[in-house]
């Protein structure tokens, strides 16, 4: 690029940052997400360094934020407050740690969570709160003192005594993510607008004026704002502080009544940092709070000031930043489909982009009432976010991009699979439904591919794919499986000749190849016969497939999978049988109670509510399903092909194990555990897993999220164990644990 085009480029990245943080910064509005923000920033940063002559004063890569706006008074702040340099892989986080240990070989390396939330900037004197203030440009910021001090967690008056005449506490302002829920609800409820993230709602309750308000209003607004909470993560101006190093001033702020987080660490060497930065990037939707990434800082104040810092940030901080999970794209259209158990879900058709590691082109809008509550219009620039090995959501519309060719989405009265007309399963039922269960062959699709899955029978290579082929094939005409009844009746020659057009395992949709815009088509259970293969004979007993094509390897595993499938245990049948409310945990808690299928389905509702983790719902439930006459041929049918129904425990013997005689909860995210590993580990230790806390249970395992049980546990008096200790329990049992 020569002189004159990179200045025309850095004029139009100028230009649109300034517009990006105009929208940010003064309206509370998000035009762009995160990732592209620091995509623009990068590219201006790297211009700048070809074409140092470009690079002015006021440039967005030597400034910090945007200066203060228009609705409330401009705070200076004591100390200013920089902004943090980003790298974005290991490598280069590795690089500037290397740089800082070359020249300061004793280094250490605080690390802290990145609360994604608003900066805030506390003054105390001589103990008492005087004001609060936004970030600003970094010097001058907005006074936000008398909405600051109805948070909960930002204190007007300092614990202890000795307090010194000037202090400055910066930290982050944020809505946890149970609380943003609540709040978009009655947004929502009020017909108000629907926030897109927990930032912007947190930026724009912090900056809300009361003037003018009514009663009401005024009393909405101190609402938001004791919904939102602070964390602290540094100082600013204080003289002469009676510690040395970043971690000694965290203990100095909490002793004063502020909230430190608690999953701040000091790490000794490159290598406790990136495992640090990676157990946080694994454990970050199981935190109360989002997080965009991890803040690393040196340590020690006196290696601090010999870094010092840039025009914008210290040298001696850096922020990783994690993939990005909110990133906007165009919302193409809005597809409907009918998953297993007939619900009809919206869903949204994505230009396809690239958000937390891959590349999406689906989000889920759950039903007719949220695409109305997010006001999101076909054709909107929409902002979505990916949580985890989830479908995105989309928060919202970005309101600012709409050209007036949007359209709305209107929800079909049938079903796109059967025709069927949808309806609420009952009176007051938001989702609508299909009523043909039977033969509407989405539903077909759907329970096939559950009785394949993990928590069903676990049947390898009855997947996606496969279940599409044998319940929706494009050939033959009439598929092999019209409802599941005959699952355990295939044979090679009937899934030989299906031809499938590949489906999407959320939407239904067809999937298109993305070179030649075709339908995919496969022939899943067929291969061209090669010459390695037995010559080809018609009159063999045994089926071949054809002189030119031989049943493929696919096809024999999957009938081998099926007949082994057939001795999975009763709770897995339960399971895959596709009872409304029926999973793992109530299946499990019936097949170890009754022992059979034929004495679930004789026992009365009474006796079925009796049974832990049942309950009147799943009663209901199971009565109702075992009084449809197609639902008793599919039991017929796979009892006639060997399915015997009957329980085989696979838990330890009553008296085995070191949990024998124990009933234990496993609750919130443990460590090396799915929800269903950890039960499966305390049956193997001869322990009663549940679901629920109650006076009879002995122990209840805790992790990170626990909630509501920890607190009852706590109630009842009943022992807990830490996520941590989880292992030693299983191994030692709990005599190996200070209970």
């Amino acid at each position: 690029m020569d002189f004159e085009a990179a200045r025309a480029e850095v004029e139009r990245l100028t230009e649109r940052i300034a517009e990006l943080q105009d929208a940010y910064y003064r309206k509370d509005a998000l035009l762009a997400s995160d990732a592209e923000y620091d995509v623009l920033i990068a590219t201006l940063q790297d211009l700048e360094t070809k074409f140092p002559e470009l690079a002015g004063a006021d440039s967005p890569t030597r400034t910090i934020g945007f200066g203060g706006g228009e609705l409330f008074s401009p705070v200076t702040h004591a100390a200013r407050m920089f902004s943090l340099d980003n790298v974005f892989s290991d490598d280069e986080m590795t690089e500037w740690m290397t740089k800082i240990a070359t020249e300061h070989p004793d280094a250490r390396f605080l690390c802290e969570l990145k609360i994604d939330g608003v900066a805030i900037n506390l003054q105390y004197r001589r103990g008492e709160l005087v004001s609060a203030a936004t970030r600003g440009d970094g010097v001058t910021g907005e006074d936000v003192t008398d909405n600051a001090v109805l948070v909960p967690s930002i204190p007007r008056t300092l614990q202890g005594s000795g307090h010194p005449e000037l202090v400055e506490v910066r930290g982050e302002v944020f809505f946890t993510l149970e609380a943003f829920e609540a709040l978009n609800v009655k947004q929502a409820e009020a017909g108000d607008k629907v926030f897109a993230n927990p930032r912007n709602a947190a930026s724009g309750s912090l900056r809300q004026k009361s003037e003018g308000k009514s009663d009401l209003k005024r009393a909405l607004v101190a609402q938001r704002l004791g919904a939102l909470s602070m964390t602290v993560h540094g100082m600013g101006a204080w003289d002469d502080p009676p510690v040395s190093t970043q971690s000694g001033v965290y203990g100095s702020l909490e002793s004063w009544g502020l909230p430190v987080s608690e999953h701040v660490r000091v790490q000794q060497d490159g290598n406790a940092v990136l495992h640090y930065i990676q157990e946080f990037q694994d454990r970050r939707h199981a935190l109360a709070h989002e997080i965009d990434g991890v803040v690393v800082k040196v340590d020690q104040f006196e290696i601090q000031r010999a870094l010092g810092a840039t025009s914008r940030a210290p040298r001696w901080a850096i922020a990783y930043k994690y993939p990005p999970e909110q990133v906007t794209t165009r919302l193409l259209d809005i597809v409907v489909s009918v998953g297993r158990t007939g619900r009809a879900t919206p869903y949204a058709v994505l230009a396809p982009v690239t958000v937390a590691g891959s590349e999406v082109e689906r989000a889920t809008l759950h039903n007719q009432d949220v695409v109305r509550q997010k006001s999101v219009l076909i054709g909107d620039t929409v902002v979505i976010r990916k949580a985890g090995d989830v479908i995105p959501e989309i928060l919202g519309p970005v309101v600012e991009k709409r050209t007036g060719a949007e359209r709305e989405f209107s929800m079909p009265r049938e079903c796109p699979d059967c025709g069927a007309v949808l309806a609420p399963a009952k009176e007051g039922d938001v989702d609508l439904r299909c009523p043909n269960q039977k033969n509407c062959p989405a539903q077909v699709r759907g329970r096939v591919e559950h009785i394949g899955s993990r928590g069903g029978l676990d049947i390898e290579g009855l997947g996606e794919v496969s279940a599409a082929a044998l319940t929706q094939p494009l050939e033959p005409t009439t598929p092999p499986l019209v409802t599941e009844a005959r699952l355990f009746d295939l044979s090679v020659e009937e899934l030989f000749p299906i031809r499938v057009l590949v489906r999407d395992a959320d939407t239904g949709e067809i999937k298109k190849d993305p070179n030649t815009g075709e339908p995919v088509l496969q022939t899943p259970f067929q291969r061209k016969r090669q010459k390695s293969d037995p010559a080809w004979d018609p009159s063999s007993p045994v089926f071949q497939g054809t002189e030119e094509w031989v049943p493929s390897k696919a096809a024999y595993e999957l009938i081998e999978q099926l007949q082994k499938a057939k001795s999975q245990p009763l709770w897995r049948f339960l399971v895959s049988l596709n009872i409304r409310h029926v999973g793992p945990v109530a299946a499990r808690a019936l097949a170890e109670q009754l022992g059979s299928l034929d004495a679930i389905s004789s026992a009365t509702p009474d006796e079925l509510a009796e049974v832990e983790g049942v309950g009147e719902t799943i009663a209901q439930s199971l009565r109702e399903w075992f009084a449809l006459e197609w639902h008793q041929e599919i039991i017929d049918s796979w009892r006639r092909a060997g399915v015997s129904f009957e329980d085989v425990s696979t838990a330890a013997s009553p008296g085995e194990g070191v949990l024998s005689g124990l009933t234990i909860v496993v609750t919130g995210t443990i460590p090396g555990f799915g929800r269903e590993e950890a039960q499966e580990a305390v049956r193997a230790a001869g322990g009663k897993p549940t679901s629920s806390v109650s006076k009879n249970t002995s122990l209840v395992v805790v992790g990170e999220g626990a909630g509501s049980k920890r607190t009852k546990a706590e109630q009842l008096g009943v022992p807990i164990v830490e996520a941590e200790s989880f292992q030693a329990l299983l191994k030692d049992g709990p005599g190996a644990l200070s209970l």
